[in-house]
């Protein structure tokens, strides 16, 4: 039957104190190099394994932080993760990633399976029908600090997030458009329970407002801003008896599925409808026209993310001093969008 090697078999093979193998496998400045060979390569020869969970548990820390994204098949999504593996990994922690797939229910199941893993602290975007924020308590009451990043829940619940001004996002985008002529804009977003697309909506209502444009409700299309979505949208559009001039789309692969899509049947991009898209997504360089956007940095909210987060856990910071930072974003201007006359 299998058995763990330990120190003290090492030792016996040795015969060196268990306190000096220990001492040697940490790299006690202490004991001498020679020895420190011996007992690495001793290690080694028998298939000693660190016991990194015991040790942890010692000192109350796993070194682990748990993440809950809603889906990982987003570019976006996936710079963010990368970032924050890195930064992760340099400090000697690692991450469990969970996702919620846009499922509220299955989110509440990841924050229990993390909280049971004794995860030291949580990063959070939220799925798009999270509404209640109960499932968050647990880790709360027990002093983990969990960050919100991007999606993130009411104010009156959690302060702690990382964020664009999404607001400010949303109004730049559209002003953009009226600013070279367009009147009749449409705009296409996701689920409005979520601040990302609640707010950009807002900055949408403002800039047309701004622009002295009446909003009317035949202008917002709601739906998941997938591929798909896109390309019934340019289906309906297409129909339509009054054809907008151009369109604010909170996601670039909706907007380049769009793009696509109204091409094929027959329509000129930005002659007859400009088109500006959210993320600044490698796709939005891969279209004809290339795709107006606006930028913000998925690496650098996970960088800051985690950066935060493990600044709370290795100071031994009280958690209420996770408070908000807001990340700049950009416009970038493409072909998608006529230039300014």
């Amino acid at each position: 039957m299998f058995r763990e090697i330990t120190i003290y078999d090492i030792a016996e093979a040795l015969n060196l104190s268990a306190a000096t193998v220990s001492r040697a496998l940490k790299d006690h400045p202490a004991i001498h190099k020679d020895t420190k060979k011996l007992v690495q390569e001793k290690a080694e020869e028998m298939g000693y394994r660190f016991n990194a969970f015991a040790s942890n548990l010692r000192r109350k820390r796993t070194n682990t932080i748990g993440v809950i994204v809603p889906r990982l098949n987003s570019n976006f999504m996936s710079s963010v993760l990368s970032a924050m593996e890195w930064v992760a990994n340099e400090a000697g922690y690692n991450l469990v990633i969970t996702q919620s797939q846009e499922s509220v229910q299955k989110e509440i199941a990841n924050t229990l399976t993390l909280f049971n893993s004794r995860v030291d602290g949580l990063l959070v975007s939220l799925a798009s029908d999270t509404n209640d924020y109960d499932h968050f308590n647990r880790f709360i009451e027990r002093r983990i600090p969990v960050l919100f990043f991007d999606r993130v829940p009411e104010e009156s619940f959690s302060n702690a997030s990382i964020v664009i001004n999404n607001f400010d996002a949303g109004r730049e985008a559209t002003e953009h458009l009226i600013q070279n002529g367009i009147k009749r804009i449409v705009h296409v977003t996701g689920d409005l329970k979520r601040n990302v697309y609640r707010d950009r909506f807002h900055g949408y209502l403002q800039a047309l407002k701004e622009g002295g444009i009446e909003f009317q409700d035949e202008q917002l299309f709601v739906n998941d801003l997938s591929v798909t979505a896109g390309e019934k949208l340019a289906v309906e559009i297409h129909q339509s008896s009054e054809k907008p001039d151009g369109i604010f789309i909170s996601n670039d692969l909706c907007a380049v599925s769009f793009i696509k899509a109204y091409k094929e049947l027959g329509h000129q991009v930005p002659e007859e409808i400009a088109v500006i898209g959210f993320n600044d997504d490698p796709v939005s360089r891969f279209i004809d026209p290339e795709l107006t956007t606006i930028r913000y940095s998925g690496s650098k909210i996970g960088e800051a993310a985690l950066m935060r987060l493990l600044k709370t856990l290795d100071k031994n910071l009280p958690p209420e001093e996770l408070n908000k930072m807001v990340l700049p974003h950009e416009l970038i201007i493409r072909q998608s969008t006529p230039k300014k006359n």
